[in-house]
């Protein structure tokens, strides 16, 4: 495997708590803890001796590349395909790619497909296979995923924009840890959504801020599509 083991928080790599990731993928928190608990720290890290998760307080907290896992995770369920299927998937991506976040990796993010029950991969010819290799098809276009993420020179995510890059919000692991913020700047958009709370006006907060209105308008959109 190409990943360097994490056993504890590492500056630029982002620090999500299970609150945190449910707040920023919408993903019911049972299902979050659930999740990790059960594939990342036990299924996943016994079989790569790779510590995906540390405690923090007293809830767990992953980097930024298991948070896109966990979305890719839930996209591909929500779709249909059961999770005997994806962890099936994920060993063998994590093999063939020899990364521990198969799930965050643009070479295969960008081919990645379903039809509802089988995980499925689009070569540049236009074909379609199944994963595991047991079948080759040709298949019109499914759906394409992760438009909303930006890739570093590694191929593996480096920022997510959880509602879209035409919006300011941004999770980047190197400001404020990956938690959400207005895109060019250290503000965690939660702030301008607790003052928005208070009744303080959108044009004082943006003038408090020295932002656009449009930033604290898109602030105020993720919290309360997250709430």
């Amino acid at each position: 495997m190409k990943d360097s083991l994490q056993t504890t928080p590492v500056i630029g790599s982002g620090i999500y708590t299970i609150p945190d990731i449910a707040l920023i993928l919408g993903i019911p928190y049972t299902k979050v803890l659930r999740w990790i608990n059960s594939f990342w720290n036990d299924r996943f890290a016994n079989k790569y001796q790779y510590s995906y998760s540390w405690n923090v307080d007293l809830t767990k907290a992953v980097n930024f590349h298991t948070l896109i896992e966990l979305f890719t995770f839930y996209e591909l369920s929500q779709a249909g395909v059961s999770t005997r299927e994806l962890l099936k998937v994920h060993d063998i991506l994590s093999e063939q790619y020899s990364t521990h976040y198969p799930f965050a990796t643009k070479l295969i993010l960008e081919g990645l497909r379903t039809d509802g029950k089988k995980v499925l991969f689009e070569q540049k010819d236009g074909s379609i296979y199944t994963v595991d290799g047991t079948l080759q098809f040709k298949l019109s276009f499914v759906k394409e995923f992760f438009k909303n993420l930006d890739f570093a020179t590694d191929s593996l995510a480096m920022r997510f924009w959880p509602i879209g890059k035409e919006k300011k919000i941004v999770c980047d692991p190197h400001h404020q840890f990956g938690q959400p913020v207005i895109d060019g700047t250290n503000i965690q958009s939660e702030i301008l959504y607790r003052m928005y709370l208070a009744k303080e006006p959108i044009k004082f907060i943006a003038e408090l801020y020295e932002l656009p209105v449009i930033s604290v308008k898109n602030a105020i959109e993720f919290h309360k599509t997250a709430a």
